[in-house]
Order: C-alpha cells, then structure tokens, then sequence
C-alpha cells in the first residue's frame, strides 16, 4: 500500500533520521474493537480515509504496530502527532504515556522508556464532543449534516504522525526573529539537557555562508543575535534586495549544531525570510513601504479529504492558482492549517493570516480551551515569514455580547495582549469583521454587491465608521477608532453554479459575463477607495452547499484566471464601461 502524505511534516525544524507513521492502522468507533482499517491522516468522515461515513461518534480509536528501524535503537524516540481532534489520550506499549487536549495543534511526546526491540503498539482513544459548542471548532458543524456556513466535522487524526531519533542532548525549539532594520537575526533557543556545551549557528543564502555564531552555553535555555555579513555581500557581488517579499520570497538556510563537548550531538536544519511587518502613522508596511493586501479567504477544505490536503502538491496547487488570478495571501478562515502549507507560503511567496477556530458558547471553559491553542499556535507557527496577521476571533463568534458585555471585551482585549506578549513582529486583530476593541487593524465584513453604494460607504473615513457591517457596530461599546488601518475582510460571496454542484451564496450570477462584472462592482471600488489598504475576497473556492467561490471545489476557475487579475489590478472592466 502507499502511504499517503509520506513529505517531512516539519519543514520549519528538520532531522534527517525520522519515520513516517502515515498509511494504515487499525481502528474503531467507540470501544477498542479495532474491527476497521483507516488510512491516516485522514478522519474516517472523509473519502480518502477508506471509511467515509459522517455520522458522530464521540470515541473512536486507532491502533499501529511498529518497528522500530535499527539505525534508530540507543536513540531517544520522540512521536510527534500534526493535530488531533480533539482530544487523546496516548499509550504505547499498553504504557500510558501522555493525554493532549486540543484538535487543531502539534503535539510530542518522548516514548523511549515504554518501548520494546520487538514490535512496537501504539493505542489513541480520541474524544470529540460532537455537540460541544465550548470547545473550538471553528467551520465543523455541531448537526449531523452541513449547512449554511458550516460544514462536515472532523474526527481524530488529520494531520501527519511520525517519529524521530533524537541524541539525549538535543534541540528542543528555536525562535528566528528577523531584524530587517538592523540586517540580524535574533535567535531564541531551548535544548534538551544542560550537559550541551555550545550551539553553532551557521545561515546561507544560495548556499554561500553569510554569518556563523557559536554560543557557548551555560544553561539549557538563551538568546542571542547573529549579523548578517553585507560586506559578504558586495564581495559577492550580490546586488538585489535580500528581503522577503510575495513577489520576490527570498529566504536564508540555518543550519543548527549542538555540542557537548567536541560531540555533534544534535543537527536541525532551519529558514527564515528576513522581513518586518509593521503599522506607522495609520499604514500597513512591509519591510518598511506601503503594501496592498489582496487576500482569498481559504477554508482549507478538499472534496475527497476534509481539512486534509489530498497530497503535499494540492497546497502547492492552491498557492500557484491563488497568485495565478492576483492574490497575494489568504486568510486561512477558521482553521491552523498544516506547517506544509505554510512553508510553500514562505517558499512560494503567499502571505498568511493565522486565524483561530472558533468556539461558540462564552464560559470559563471557552476562555481557558480557546487560550490554550491560541498560544500553541502562537508557540508553533512563530517562524513562518509568510504569516504577516494574527486573528483569534471572527464576527464575535464565541462573544455574541461583545458590543456590550465587559467581560467578553475584556476577553478580545486578552486574545489581543497575549499574542503580543508572544510576538511582537505581527500586527493583532481584536474581533474580525466588526465590534472591534484594541486591534491593530480595522477590519470589515461586507457582501454588499451594489457598486454604488459600495464606492459611496468607502469614499470617505466617516462613511466607514459609521457602516454598521451585519447589523453591528464597527466598534464595541466604550471603544473608539484611534487611526488603524482599515481592510475589507470578507465581502463579494458571488454564487455561480458550474456544473452539478448546487449551493447558495451571498448574490448570484448567470453567467461568465455576469460574473466577471460582479466581481469588478465589488473589487473595483475598494481599490478605488482612498481609505481601504487591502481586501479578503470571499473566497477561493466552492465548499459543500457554498458556491461563492471563484473556483469549483475540485478547484477549477469559474471564468479565465486572467479576467480576475486583470480585474485584481484594475485593467479590466465590463464592455458597458469602456
């Protein structure tokens, strides 16, 4: 059998000696039975799993039986979990080891100690609640069939499983922060043991050696910071800009090596792109100049798989498709999308919104579970230059009260101050879409198609603030506009039915000329506006009953790519305009 998705899961943070655990492994609903087979990563609600039934269990399990490669004994043995929904409890070798509570984040836990030279069982119980509206769930739907906005729910495995041999001293995480004004990178670092004696930090670009750093180390955790050689350069001859940009991704290799003593006892091989993102005097700045969003609104979602990509090349796949019709990111919409992702985003150039999936009923155990995986997701995905935008709510999802409840802006504001307390490289939105507190952008739900009223509602800042996109104010109650740039953030949602595939959406179009002209009427007049500095068009694709998408779930463009950049960078309107 092949296995599926068989790529490196962490392309942030590389060992060469790891072991792939996706493909088949024995399974169950409800009781450790483990009478069916399932193909991980995918959840038995999609096709790709081989079972593909979409009715709730609560419990399901999953059992997998291992050798261990030989080249790996005397070593430790980390297994590393992509996500699992929702939450595990973990045993190996009948040892019960760990127990993870989270759907959408990474997890990994050191099993050296309960394994055997023999076959090797490794046993998850997974629990998720299917009803549960306190636990985040972001676009999987609490009914048993999908409608409106929501869709089929995932249960268990759904992103790649693993394993990897690790020398008791080794590397446990790096944080690459990049400081474009001062041409360094910052480097924080945690290791395994304090026996390791020093770290040797070497960076490329093109392969060339630009900056080595060794630390010597007197305790497990530091920090420090490494110059870029650009006198190397122009020895080099290396004339063009060495930022990262979407239009021009440049990146540099690191390569880390751990000591002890003369030992090699750890390498990881990492990147990072040398970019800042910033906000001065009421714009949006990458690496210090103006810069236009033009964003997709992404689900993550596949017909065949759910939120599993099919394969590794159908993110690539997505990426060429979004910059082939004039997008430069998406907003991942309610969903940690897999580390694979995100590095085709950082190789490929494709700006990201990391957003938080959602939960849908305010409580004291809302707040705790929802904080837990916004810090994971914070703590995972820091590194990723292609992640310009923090979002941990969305059209006060989970806060139905914000615009006047204390306690619920309170919570907004926290969201806020926590991703800042972690990172301060990236701006923070407070609540997208409207009802805003302390965020550092101003962001606009709007499925407005009238053109005219379009033009008039964003040709001047007072006309803005005093939109009440949804019914609801742009700002909470007590909080006011302090001069943060504004996005339209989802508006457009034109359906148009290619083929079979039947659905809704926010206005309807006949035809490929009447959906190239819907599409100008609202894209036309943002970029026409003085005030707006990006947009997130809804969205790239049809999901389930969603047809709004500018391609057909099996991703196939509704009208010529070319129409729709064209229309992105304003050289295409209707013939009855011309």
């Amino acid at each position: 059998m092949n296995i599926p998705r068989n790529e490196y899961p962490r392309p942030q943070f590389v060992r060469e000696e790891w072991l792939s655990l996706n493909g088949e492994w024995e399974f169950s609903f409800d009781t450790d039975r483990f009478d069916k087979r399932i193909i991980v990563p995918y959840v038995y609600q999609s096709k790709l799993s081989g079972i593909g039934i979409t009715e709730p269990h609560e419990v399901v399990w999953y059992r997998k039986k291992i050798n261990l490669p030989k080249e790996m004994s005397g070593k430790e043995i980390i297994l590393h979990f992509g996500a699992v929904d929702y939450s595990c409890k973990l045993w190996v070798n009948d040892i019960f080891i760990t127990e993870h509570i989270g759907g959408h984040m990474s997890f990994e836990v050191n099993i050296t100690s309960a394994l055997r030279e023999e076959e090797n069982v490794i046993v998850l119980e997974i629990t998720d609640e299917p009803y549960n509206l306190e636990i985040p769930r972001g676009k999987q739907y609490w009914k048993e069939d999908s409608e409106g906005i929501f869709y089929t729910r995932s249960t268990g495995i759904w992103q790649s499983v693993w394993i990897e041999a690790v020398d008791e001293i080794h590397l446990a995480r790096v944080f690459l922060t990049p400081d474009l004004d001062n041409v360094q990178l910052g480097v924080q670092y945690e290791l395994s043991s304090d026996r390791a004696t020093s770290l040797r930090t070497e960076i490329y670009y093109k392969k060339e050696l630009m900056a080595v750093n060794t630390t010597a180390l007197l305790r497990k955790e530091g920090n420090f910071r490494v110059s870029l050689d650009q006198q190397l350069l122009k020895d080099w001859n290396v004339q063009e800009d060495l930022t990262w940009t979407p239009e021009a991704p440049r990146l540099f290799d690191v390569k880390f090596v751990v000591y002890e003593e003369e030992r090699e006892a750890d390498i990881v091989s990492s990147y990072f792109g040398l970019r800042k993102v910033s906000i001065e005097k009421g714009k949006f700045l990458l690496n210090n100049r103006p810069y236009y969003q033009k964003l997709l609104l992404d689900q993550g979602y596949w017909e065949e798989s759910l939120l599993t990509a099919p394969t590794d090349g159908d993110f690539i796949k997505d990426i060429e498709l979004a910059k082939s019709m004039g997008f430069n990111g998406v907003r991942k919409h309610q969903k940690i999308e897999d580390p694979r992702f995100l590095y085709y985003a950082d190789k490929m150039g494709f700006l990201v919104w990391g957003e938080l999936p959602a939960a849908y009923v305010y409580s004291r155990k809302y707040v705790k579970r929802i904080t837990d995986e916004w810090m994971e997701e914070i703590f995972r995905d820091y590194n990723h230059p292609c992640i310009v935008v923090w979002t941990p709510l969305n059209e006060s999802w989970g806060v139905f009260n914000i615009k006047d409840r204390k306690e619920e802006q309170s919570h907004s504001v926290a969201m806020v101050h926590i991703a800042k307390s972690l990172d301060q490289t990236r701006p923070v939105i407070c609540n997208d879409g409207w009802e805003h507190t302390c965020g550092d952008l101003i962001t606009i739900h709007d499925y407005e198609w009238n053109k005219e009223i379009i033009q008039e509602r964003y040709s001047t800042l007072e006309n803005i603030l005093r939109f009440m996109p949804g019914g609801r104010p742009l700002l909470a109650h007590g909080w006011e506009y302090q001069g943060q740039p504004v996005l339209v953030t989802e508006f457009g949602g034109i359906s148009y039915m290619k083929g079979e595939w039947e659905g809704w959406g926010y206005s309807s179009a006949v035809s490929d000329e009447d959906f190239a002209k819907r599409y100008y009427n609202v894209i036309s007049p943002l970029l026409a506006s003085p005030h707006v500095q990006g947009f997130c068009y809804t969205e790239m694709t049809d999901v389930e009953q969603e047809i709004n998408g500018l391609c057909t779930y099996d991703r196939k463009p509704k009208i010529p790519v070319e129409i729709i950049c064209a229309i992105n960078e304003g050289r295409w309107e209707p013939e009855d305009e011309r």
